[in-house]
Order: C-alpha cells, then structure tokens, then sequence
C-alpha cells in the first residue's frame, strides 16, 4: 500500500473525478466533526498543527517523486484548512455549514493574500498556507457574520 498517497489524498477522498478538492473537503469536515464529538477544540487545533507540518513534508516528497505540483488529488491541505475554520467557529449545523461554503469559496477563488501566496510559494508551504489561510478567513466570515446577525436580529 502507498501510505504516502493514502495521506496526501486524505484516504484517497481526493482521487474524485469531478472536484477533488470538495470531496476532500467533505472527508476532512466528517473526521473534523468526529473528531469534536469525542475531543474538545484545543486538541484539533494541536492536530492541525501536527497533520500540517507532517502534510508539508510529505507534500515536498509526493511532489519530488510525481514530478507535479499541487497536484489535484493533493487534498491533505483542505482538511487543515477546514479543520482551521471547524475550531474557530460554533459547533453548530448552521455555522459548519457556512463554514464550509466560505472555506471552499476562499480556497476556490484566491482571493487576496491567498492568492499571493498560492502563486509564490511553492513545496508543501506553498500547498498549505493557501488552504491554512482560506480556513482562517472562512472562520473570520463566519464569526463577523453570526455577530451581525446577533446584533441587528437579537437572536
């Protein structure tokens, strides 16, 4: 078995035909959910950490030995990246729902420092910070949304 391929491809969620990306997502937020139901939110953010410096070595290999970059079965980066917004955030329907939809909307369309750094890093970095950022900014959405909502809704 090619461990290495079942790490970068998050158990081969990101070897989909049609969008790898948010079928990783989906795998990523279902480990992600399991994984709040029996851990509190420190302990992913620790794995977060862990999983992203593992995932940028491996990267750097899987990279060296296919000969590609950021390769779309590569979806390691979106469960770091969702998993960053899943402990900024409620843990609610509604707010991993929304979580969602702005992380793959970030990470889809690059916009601002995302991009950027999408386009000059490279290596596992390169692969992961875009993500990382797209997570981070998806949370930031999510939490100013829900305090616009408390504010002018009162709910």
């Amino acid at each position: 078995m090619d461990w290495q391929k079942l790490f970068v491809t998050f158990f081969y969620s990101g070897l989909a035909p049609k969008a790898p990306g948010t079928f990783g997502t989906i795998a990523g937020m279902a480990a992600g959910i399991v994984f709040l139901l029996l851990f509190p939110k420190s302990t992913l953010f620790t794995a977060i950490i862990a999983l992203s410096i593992i995932a940028m070595l491996e990267i750097n290999k899987y990279e060296a030995k296919t000969g590609t970059h950021d390769d779309k079965s590569i979806v390691i980066d979106e469960v770091a990246g969702i998993w960053l917004t899943m402990v900024m955030i409620p843990f609610d329907w509604v707010s991993m729902l929304l979580g969602f939809a702005f992380f793959r909307l970030y990470d889809i369309t690059k916009p601002s420092i995302i991009g950027r750094v999408d386009r000059k890093l490279k290596g596992g970095p390169g692969v992961m910070l875009d993500d990382l950022l797209a997570g981070f900014f998806a949370g930031i959405t999510v939490l100013v949304l829900q305090g616009l909502y408390t504010k002018f809704l009162g709910a």
